[in-house]
């Protein structure tokens, strides 16, 4: 008689977790397999389990570990439970016989006395010179004292010219931001949206699940492409300006900022 079942078996397999994930932060199929490089149908097969398209073991686990960091999952956790279902993780293959030592051990080298007694001459004559260099100059030799500057006179505090005001600090977390470079601050305000973050050239700075209350700040020298998970839930500041309506909860935005003012962007 069954009574009930444990909260190993109540969690949901690997390719369903991948896929609720996903959901929840807002990414369709396509959007996972452009920021992976894991082709679509390997993405649709994993999401329902089947690990046949992969080419193996060692291409299943490498798969799953890039789907779990795209959509936030920990990809420890899901890696251990995809070798439990699957028979564990693959026997590491042993190494090669290491060769004997005395195969390898290198002959005995013979000192050589010739260039040892040369360095010894090169030294004598050396500290010779040095002796008879030094010696001629001892009683000779002169030595000049530095001129001291003539002290400026103080100036007159009628006439003294007042410093310059200091001016304020600015209240702006990101007011100094350089004007030769486009500066981007993410700041999770109303929930958690997954983050993607590119350079001019294309090269991957970051990604990843932006949590509630957290930030993150980009710079490049001429232009920064973000992919916006959940919209609505991120506070954005380029170039030290704010971006109004970013968009809406759930929506997917792309967006590409410059140098100069946001509103171009």
């Amino acid at each position: 008689m069954s009574i009930g079942n444990s909260s190993e078996d109540d969690r949901p397999s690997v390719g369903r977790a991948l896929q609720q994930a996903r959901i929840q932060a807002g990414l369709t199929v396509d959007e996972v397999s452009g920021i992976t490089r894991v082709r679509v149908p390997i993405v649709h097969g994993i999401e329902q389990d089947d690990f046949s398209r992969c080419g193996g073991d060692v291409y299943a686990r490498g798969h799953v570990r890039s789907l779990a960091r795209a959509v936030g999952l920990d990809p420890a956790a899901l890696i251990a439970q995809y070798d439990a279902e699957h028979g564990g993780r693959p026997e590491p293959t042993p190494p090669a016989p290491l060769f004997e030592a005395e195969r390898i051990r290198p002959e005995p080298r013979r000192p050589n006395w010739t260039a040892a007694m040369v360095a010894a001459i090169v030294a004598v004559v050396g500290f010779v010179g040095f002796t008879l260099f030094t010696g001629g100059n001892e009683d000779g030799g002169s030595t000049v004292a530095e001129e001291t500057p003539p002290s400026k006179p103080a100036a007159d505090p009628a006439t003294r010219k007042p410093a310059d005001p200091k001016p304020e600090p600015s209240t702006s977390a990101i007011a100094g931001v350089p004007a030769n470079k486009v500066t981007v601050q993410l700041t999770a305000e109303n929930g958690q949206s997954w983050i993607s973050a590119q350079d001019h050239n294309g090269r991957l700075i970051h990604e990843g699940v932006l949590r509630q209350g957290d930030s993150k700040t980009f710079t490049d020298s001429k232009r920064i492409d973000l992919v916006l998970g959940n919209a609505g839930a991120v506070q954005l500041f380029v170039n030290g300006k704010e971006v109004k309506e970013v968009g809406a909860d759930g929506q997917v935005q792309r967006l590409s900022y410059t140098k100069g003012d946001p509103e171009v962007g």
